[in-house]
């Protein structure tokens, strides 16, 4: 059943990328939302066939694949990987649909965002070290070659430097995968038999420092964030939806999975400094959006503001901060994609995304309402205002954080406010007043430019309503892996005893 995840957007690609010139145009549009449209359902039948109350693996998959390298083609889910799956399906459906039908190289661009579907299912699902790694590495090509092709001006140096990012990103992770197997006698690359706890305290604290560097990179984390600004600056819409939306996932559920979960004790070794760290990001990228007149670039440093609020709830190690940090993935997955798409409407009707031009957009005859409104609701909810998901994976994540790191909580809490400020420059600036001469005469902004942002508003809200429709999924999971990770940790210091 999870094979289906995989499968469905690769033969969407393949099919698309060899159809006839002649009717590419008319039909890879199509058949790319067809096969992500499906893809997305499967994901919905599993969850409604998922079993809330199971610890383990479910719908596990295994064939034997080459025995020489111990790699297995071994898939699973649980209430960590499901969430992240759907979200990933629901956004590729909305990045296509918000793609220009006028797209150059249409064959070419629907194949590469299906691959890069294939590629973060596949790393959600992977229960291999290797797999997961051939996976992850996967998705790099094709975000690559979406920026380099269909980019801004600067696309180019944009794309260059996510390569360049990403791949020491992988490099870091390959070589700690490769430590935590070959130093701990392991038989093969399954994360089911992996026993790091034999490996000295300073060993687990080395390898953990290449996990944390390398998906540090991917989140991003201060002070390796510098690709992710250029990299959304230069990218669509549809990119820089997935981008926040679901790729910087990857980096979070990885030191999750691979951090905290195989190496207990030397994350509770370096869990104080993750703490710090995580205060030092949420605080460099809220001021940082402060300064910027760039829309899509104060988006983008806000992004890595609430990154930070991960790393914080996973530093607690709690169950209930792990749960928060699960939402706050999922929560931020959706309003960072709302933003990315209002901004990307924004730039599309008027030519601007600078705040120094663009005034006066929420004029009700004259300018974007109905965008100017979602745009309102999209901030409140970054900046956790009641009543939206926002403010749910925000709270847990401080109420579970805060009998643990109590200053590190109470600093990035004001994160929180900073993000009220950068985004109340953001609408005064662009939505409020007369509307600017700049942008007098405005195209119209049919509802096919409405309806995804309005979808991904309903969500907000209702997740912000009735949180546990989320939490329930996840609630199991996370509170069975910080059970493990202690047990791991006290059987590991016992044996030094």
């Amino acid at each position: 059943m999870l094979s289906v995840l995989i499968l469905l957007p690769l033969i969407g690609a393949a099919l698309i990328g060899f159809l006839p010139g002649g009717i590419a145009v008319k039909t890879s549009r199509t058949l790319a939302l067809v096969f992500a449209g499906l893809n997305f359902a499967w994901t919905i039948v599993l969850a409604c066939q998922f079993n809330l109350g199971q610890i383990t693996q479910q719908f596990a998959e295994f064939i034997p694949w080459i025995d020489e390298l111990g790699l297995n083609y071994h898939l699973g889910i649980d209430g960590l990987s499901l969430p992240l799956l759907i979200l990933n399906g629901l956004l590729t459906c909305i990045a296509l649909y918000s793609t220009d039908e006028a797209i150059q190289r249409p064959r070419f661009y629907y194949s590469l965002i299906l691959l890069l579907a294939v590629g973060v299912n596949g790393a959600f699902l992977a229960q291999d070290l290797l797999l997961f790694f051939l996976f992850y590495e996967l998705e790099l090509i094709p975000l690559y070659l979406l920026i380099a092709i269909w980019g801004g001006e600067k696309r180019g140096y944009a794309a260059t430097k996510f390569l360049i990012y990403t791949a020491v990103s992988g490099i870091l992770i390959l070589a700690s995968f490769l430590g935590m197997i070959w130093l701990s006698g392991a038989p093969s690359f399954a994360l089911a038999t992996l026993d790091t706890s034999v490996l000295p305290l300073t060993t687990q604290i080395i390898l953990l420092g290449g996990i944390l560097i390398g998906f540090g990179i991917k989140i991003p984390l201060v002070p390796f964030h510098t690709w992710l600004p250029d990299a959304h600056v230069e990218a669509s819409t549809p990119i820089s939806i997935l981008l926040a939306g679901v790729l910087l996932k990857l980096g979070t559920y990885g030191l999750l999975r691979f951090g905290m979960n195989l190496l207990p004790l030397a994350w509770e070794n370096l869990a104080p400094l993750l703490a710090t760290w995580a205060v030092i990001s949420v605080l460099y990228g809220s001021c940082c959006a402060i300064a910027q007149k760039d829309m899509k670039k104060m988006v983008a440093y806000s992004s890595i503001g609430h990154m930070g609020y991960i790393l914080l709830a996973a530093a607690a190690s709690t169950p209930l901060s792990i749960l928060g940090a699960t939402m706050q993935m999922v929560s931020h997955g959706l309003i960072s994609a709302l933003l990315f798409l209002l901004v990307g409407v924004v730039y599309k009707k008027t030519g601007s995304r600078n705040l120094d031009v663009l005034q006066g957009l929420l004029n009700p005859e004259r300018g974007m309402p109905l965008i100017g409104s979602l745009m309102m609701l999209g901030v409140m909810a970054s900046a956790g205002i009641p009543g939206m998901v926002g403010f749910i994976s925000e709270f847990i994540v401080f109420r579970s954080s805060f009998p643990i790191y109590p200053i590190q909580t109470l600093v990035c809490m004001l994160g929180t406010g900073l993000t009220a400020v950068y985004f109340l420059i953001l609408m005064n600036s662009a939505f409020f007043g007369r509307l600017s001469n700049q942008v007098l005469d405005l195209p119209r902004v049919y509802w096919s430019d409405r309806m995804p942002a309005v979808i991904l508003a309903i969500l907000i809200v209702i997740f912000g309503i009735q949180p546990n429709w989320l939490l329930r999924w996840s609630e199991t999971t996370t509170t069975a892996m910080v059970k493990t990770t202690n047990v791991v940790g006290l059987n590991a210091e016992s044996r030094r005893g």
